[in-house]
């Protein structure tokens, strides 16, 4: 790992500036066919989070994150069923999101890192990360909160009358949030081009999802009239079909479709469970949820010197990021009250 302190020279516009790789899918030579394509993501994925823990321990990431491992079939197969002018809205647990779209793997860890190389100038970190460029609205720390803002973008959509979609991710834990359903009530009502994926790991934070969740998570769409299924979540492929008959429905103005992928979360809720060790589930429990691995899923239907080679390029292709996001320079503190609005004006410092 790159020096944690060093730092490269000031940048005159850090949002424009890409990583040492801009496109992942451009740096993995093999993977032309579906099949490969998706092991590619779902391989990129889990090792940049493989990558971000070890930078959260080495104190370059400051106050965690919430690994995504386990979970990455979800992210690979929705954004696969997607085109490149599709938006999606994200969670606090968004950083496979972020990657499967196509934000550029070296910028995202650098927001994470906080730096203004990152995506977001290193304003957003590891819970708001967004790339307007692949149509990543943003991540959001808001419990389901990412929802009615999807649900907006595909309503924009269908007022334009273009056939682009929106699709919005949000777990278990937050399918009794009032926002979330006035969020499906106006989506099923005005018929908007809207995939809603929920997915469903067992746990909002510690809770299982039966002593939160009454009656069941397809119900809530079915209180609406919209169309929903329940789907393997840890299967890439299965993850794409499904997203690829709910695109179709929507590009079509069928309206919206939830779709609940279940899977299960490998590793703690947030990275403060590697220190604390809450118990709330056993490590068998833990270990037979690690049986349904989407790496080795995916991988097994590719030849091995296919997927030896896309494992190669991903972890050349991480070291690099992790040296870009470690070089990186900090924001200047004398900024903090910059990029607050849209409009470029900047807050007057000490205002209240």
């Amino acid at each position: 790992m790159a020096d944690p302190t060093a730092s490269a020279a000031p940048v005159t516009d850090p949002a424009a500036t890409a990583g040492p790789a801009t496109d992942p899918a451009a740096t993995a030579g093999p993977a032309t066919d579906p099949a490969a394509a998706l092991y590619r993501t779902v391989a990129l994925v889990r090792g940049f989070e493989q990558r971000a823990i070890e930078l959260v321990r080495a104190k370059v990431v400051l106050g965690g994150i919430h690994p995504y491992t386990g979970q990455e079939a979800i992210a690979a197969g929705t954004c696969a069923a997607l085109r490149p002018d599709d938006v999606i809205t994200s969670t606090h647990r968004g950083h496979g999101h972020v990657l499967a779209k196509g934000a550029d793997p070296a910028r995202t860890m650098a927001e994470l890192a906080g730096r203004t190389t990152g995506l977001n100038r290193g304003r957003g970190g590891s819970m708001h990360a967004a790339d307007f460029g692949v149509g990543v609205l943003g991540a959001n720390a808001i419990v389901g909160a990412a929802v009615p803002i999807a649900a907006g973008a595909a309503w924009a959509f269908r007022r334009a009358g273009s056939d682009r979609v929106a699709l919005s991710y949000f777990g278990d834990g937050a399918v009794s949030q009032g926002v979330v359903l006035e969020a499906f009530n106006l989506a099923a009502l005005w018929r908007v081009p809207l995939v809603l994926v929920c997915e469903n790991n067992g746990f909002a934070t510690s809770m299982r999802t039966a002593d939160t969740v009454a009656g069941s998570i397809l119900g809530r769409a079915a209180a609406f009239g919209i169309p929903a299924r329940s789907v393997d979540g840890t299967d890439p492929e299965a993850v794409r079909d499904a997203t690829a008959e709910a695109v179709a429905r929507a590009r079509a103005g069928g309206g919206p479709t939830l779709l609940e992928c279940t899977a299960y979360r490998f590793d703690a809720h947030h990275t403060w469970e590697h220190t604390a060790r809450p118990r709330y589930r056993t490590d068998e429990e833990v270990a037979a949820g690690r049986a349904r691995d989407p790496l080795e899923i995916q991988g097994a239907r590719i030849p091995a010197a296919t997927r030896a080679a896309i494992d190669a390029q991903v972890a050349e292709l991480l070291d690099r990021a992790v040296r870009f996001a470690c070089e990186g320079p900090h924001p200047d503190p004398a900024t903090a009250l910059d990029h607050l609005y849209a409009t470029g004006m900047r807050a007057r410092a000490g205002a209240r």
